[in-house]
């Protein structure tokens, strides 16, 4: 079915991943708190204003299945959150970025979609659903590590991917016919970044739009 896609929907869905800054949650150590940042990495960028992702709305999925509200606190570089609970937990976030136009390029529409696992990366209660445009979820064993990527709820094919490896190194690559990415041996921290652009005239907040650009995240880890 997904091998139906015509040509023109693939050239929206499939882009490059320039370097530069996306919304991400990041796990504590103790997996009692994150802290959500907007940075090239996994690490807080202090030169940049935090408060550009201010709009965040955060939303806790605990490991009964239960969603709940979070609040956060700002740092230096980042928003702190406490993550209650125990188990496998996901804290996914939505930032309404609104209507960029860079040069005398077409006007668009931004989104962030932060999402973090805490605990079983592979767990079905790490996978959000249908509810986000676009989601990262982790598959394989440790040490056959391998991503996919959905759009509602259905594998993207041929899509470029950017993964930050546990040693900090960053490889870019494509998903199968089936959404997935090709498999990784490495075991700790995984970053993942997805993004689909799509041809979309509409208007937000007074603004009028060409085309829509949506960046889902992912940090989880792997077994060691």
């Amino acid at each position: 079915m997904y091998r139906m896609l015509s040509a023109a929907v693939l050239a929206l869905l499939t882009v490059s991943l320039a370097e530069g800054h996306f919304a991400f949650i990041v796990p504590t150590e103790k997996g009692d708190g994150a802290q959500v940042i907007f940075s090239d990495d996994l690490k807080p960028d202090t030169n940049v204003n935090i408060e550009k992702i201010a709009a965040t709305k955060l939303t806790l999925r605990d490991s009964a299945g239960k969603e709940s509200p979070l609040e956060w606190k700002k740092g230096e570089g980042f928003y702190a959150v406490t993550v209650p609970g125990s188990g496998t937990r996901v804290v996914y976030g939505v930032t309404d970025y609104g209507v960029l136009q860079k040069g005398e390029g077409k006007p668009f529409k931004l989104t962030y979609l932060p999402k973090a696992v805490l605990g079983s990366a592979t767990a079905k209660e790490a996978t959000v659903g249908e509810k986000l445009e676009l989601e990262v979820l982790v598959a394989g064993a440790p040490g056959k590590t391998k991503f996919q990527v959905l759009s509602a709820g259905k594998p993207i094919p041929e899509l470029e991917v950017s993964v930050m490896l546990p040693d900090g190194a960053k490889k870019a690559v494509k998903t199968n016919s089936e959404g997935f990415t090709p498999e990784f041996d490495a075991r700790g921290r995984y970053g993942v970044v997805a993004k689909k652009i799509e041809a979309k005239t509409g208007e937000h907040a007074g603004k009028k739009f060409d085309e829509t650009r949506v960046y889902a995240t992912l940090v989880c880890d792997v077994e060691k």
